[in-house]
């Protein structure tokens, strides 16, 4: 699966690239990365709808872009060009296998990102990293929607699960997915490409993560539910602390409890009770 760069130049910068940001993660963009002009923000090709930025205007400030299809991508040989370990405070060292064991972080995981997204450097990532060792995953059946490079699959397992099931929707997310698995001698987590048309219509998770992005989530939140067992945990995160309450509104009408959320640099996670 292809994915498309928009590079935008905004004038002024700051607060226009933040207002511009938010707009575009309820546009179904994923990523966004910071520069002097303004950032760089990344959108799978079958979401991409270019139509949509042209009807986009502001009075405050004014922006142009450059768009470039970028075809799969060897992530791996970009990462190593620049990448530092990420560490989630003591708890959990996300590192690629040419860098030294951490002595300090309590967990470790080595990630070959290959054609993926999912270094690990998301804050979304860390929110639900850091979220996840809340929860008491011993002997419990998780599920990793929208996997990725299978980082918090793979945490899942080392806190515990008995049982992982990670889906994506990306035939290089499953491929890199079940590589990491291995190299992190958790082979025995199932991974599965599609989207939340393969979960079961009646409860069959402890736990249920969910790092996507505000629309999927959205779209998919009533599977969630119906997938997670009485008293399970939905954790949430690929959106920013300004759509929490509008992501909580949905949630309560579902019948989840709202338990808490925690933000990062704009980015947040929501912890939900079925």
């Amino acid at each position: 699966m292809d994915y498309i760069q928009y590079t935008f130049t905004v004038s002024p910068p700051e607060p226009g690239s933040d207002i511009l940001i938010a707009l575009l993660a309820d546009l179904g963009f994923e990523s966004f990365s910071g520069t002097d002009t303004g950032f760089e923000a990344y959108i799978q090709e079958e979401y991409d709808n270019e139509a949509d930025l042209k009807t986009i205007a502001f009075d405050d400030f004014s922006f142009s872009y450059v768009r470039t299809v970028i075809p799969k991508t060897n992530w791996n040989e970009e990462w190593e060009k620049n990448f530092n370990p990420v560490y989630v405070d003591d708890l959990v060292c996300i590192r690629a296998a040419f860098h030294p064991k951490s002595a300090e972080a309590k967990h470790d995981i080595i990630i070959t990102p290959k054609m993926s997204f999912g270094t690990g450097h998301h804050d979304t990532t860390w929110l639900m990293s850091k979220t996840m060792f809340e929860l008491d995953l011993g002997n419990k059946h998780v599920l990793d929607m929208g996997c990725g490079t299978g980082i918090l699959a793979i945490l899942a397992k080392q806190l515990g699960a008995s049982h992982v099931l990670g889906i994506d929707i990306d035939d290089w997310s499953i491929g890199n997915s079940i590589e990491n698995a291995e190299i992190n001698q958790a082979s025995d987590i199932v991974f599965q490409k599609g989207d939340a048309a393969l979960l079961p219509a009646t409860e069959s998770f402890d736990t249920i993560l969910a790092n996507i992005n505000k629309n999927v989530l959205k779209k998919d939140m009533a599977s969630y539910f119906k997938a997670l067992k009485k008293n399970g945990t939905l954790l949430l995160s690929g959106f920013f602390g300004t759509d929490v309450e509008e992501l909580k509104e949905l949630a309560d009408a579902l019948g989840f409890s709202f338990e808490k959320s925690y933000t990062k640099n704009e980015w947040a996670v929501i912890k939900l009770k079925k």
